[in-house]
């Protein structure tokens, strides 16, 4: 595949942006021939700048979940913007959106919006606070909520004090998370979870109903919030909230990518047990009350209650998981393909420098399928079972030329970086 375009772009990047991308988009960490730009998208591909298409298992990290450009959400978000759009108050259509989450998700009696899923985290942990009059915070190890100081992956520019009252806890440990609130005596505001557990570079887990209830029990017990953050995972496991699967219902949740299909918008939902401390709390943004996303969300809503689109993307997920597999048996690699099959990972036994599943990822590239080597994935409910049929045929091929390939592998860059630095952070600890 020609990438001149996009060697030409990250080269004037470079000059103009801090290492010529940041963030979660930048392709710093994946292999060296993935391109960075793109210039379009539309149902379930994306072109990118050299006109190279791919089937995207991405979906832009998760916001696409009818597909890109779905004709219904861009109509109403184009009525909406011929009305108006970021105006000095909030359009009706702001009522309108809270009514349809309030109806739809059973704990929420009250909505909240913004624009990022870290925007909705932050304001959840700050409510808790607030509806509590406590400060500690429990997080699970490993789990993602952000990239604010409190909770970024990357703490350079971090100082301790940001991170002063958050606890820790091993997800799917009752008694970890037992020995965490213990920890918190009477300070505790509120217990952060992860719809299941999908940590970047590790295999993926369901929630234990039994480590999921005793949160709850625990929130109870102690008047801390149960806070579930559903940015990731929301509407991609349930019509309502996530954890609503193991008979769960938490205080506040966190949504974000898919709620809007690709238009900008997080949002807070909450129970009435954490209305006050939600109201007391000064929060606000230029562009959080902006009307096109909002009604871009309602109709994603309208959809998500009246279609198959959930069924729809879990057959394909199964499709896809199956035909991997057997494909992956064929060319003699262990392939490990762990939680939900309409959010997959992919990781490959024995391979713990990931040089196997970066070979594998850029063969895929070369076939015109755009997968991930470390990250959880996404299928759209646009995609078909051509579309799943086309992958596993690249798949098939990939496999056969990632063997061939074997004796020459590298470890990969982003494992080494990380391995330096933790052992710096050990040689920082000795001293």
């Amino acid at each position: 595949m020609d990438r001149t375009a996009d060697r030409d772009l990250k080269a004037r990047a470079l000059k103009v942006i801090p290492n010529g991308m940041y963030g979660h988009e930048a392709v710093h960490a994946l292999p060296a021939t993935f391109p960075q730009f793109f210039e379009r998208a539309e149902g379930a591909y994306i072109w990118d700048a050299d006109g190279n298409r791919y089937l995207d298992f991405m979906c832009a990290y998760g916001p696409s979940l009818l597909g890109y450009r779905d004709q219904r959400v861009d109509a109403a978000a184009a009525a909406q913007a011929a009305k108006g759009d970021t105006m000095t108050g909030p359009s009706p259509v702001m009522v309108d959106l809270a009514e349809a989450l309030v109806s739809m998700v059973t704990h929420a009696d009250w909505a909240m919006f913004c624009k990022n899923g870290t925007d909705a985290t932050s304001m959840a942990m700050v409510a808790a606070r607030a509806q509590t009059g406590k400060r500690i915070v429990l997080l699970a190890k490993g789990a993602y909520h952000g990239a604010a100081p409190w909770c970024t992956p990357n703490p350079v520019g971090v100082v301790a004090e940001d991170r002063a009252m958050l606890r820790y806890y091993e997800y799917n440990n009752a008694e970890s998370l037992e020995a965490a609130v213990r920890d918190a005596g009477e300070d505790l505001a509120a217990i952060f979870a992860t719809p299941f557990k999908h940590d970047a570079f590790f295999d993926q887990a369901l929630p234990d109903p039994v480590y999921a209830r005793r949160a709850r029990e625990l929130c109870d017990e102690t008047g801390a919030m149960l806070v579930v953050d559903d940015v990731r995972a929301g509407f991609r496991l349930a019509r309502d909230c996530s954890w609503s699967l193991v008979g769960v219902q938490p205080d506040l949740s966190c949504w974000g990518k898919a709620v809007a299909n690709g238009q900008p918008l997080s949002i807070l939902l909450g129970s009435d047990r954490c209305r006050k401390g939600a109201g007391s709390i000064y929060v606000t943004g230029s562009y959080w009350f902006a009307a096109v996303p909002m009604a871009a969300s309602l109709e994603t809503l309208r959809i998500i209650r009246e279609s198959d689109y959930l069924e729809q993307i879990i057959r394909m997920g199964d499709r896809l998981r199956a035909g991997l597999a057997s494909a992956a048996e064929r060319h003699g690699f262990g392939l490990r393909q762990t939680g939900p099959s309409q959010m997959p990972i992919m990781l490959f036994d024995d391979d713990p420098d990931l040089r196997v599943g970066f070979a594998w990822a850029e063969e895929m590239l070369q076939r015109g399928v755009y997968i991930h080597p470390w990250h959880n994935m996404f299928i759209a409910a646009c995609m078909t079972e051509a579309d799943i049929d086309m992958a596993v045929a690249a798949a098939d091929g990939a496999f056969a030329a990632t063997r061939a390939r074997m004796a020459e592998l590298q470890p990969s860059p982003v494992i080494l970086a990380m391995a330096a630095a933790k052992a710096a952070e050990e040689l920082q600890a000795l001293a």
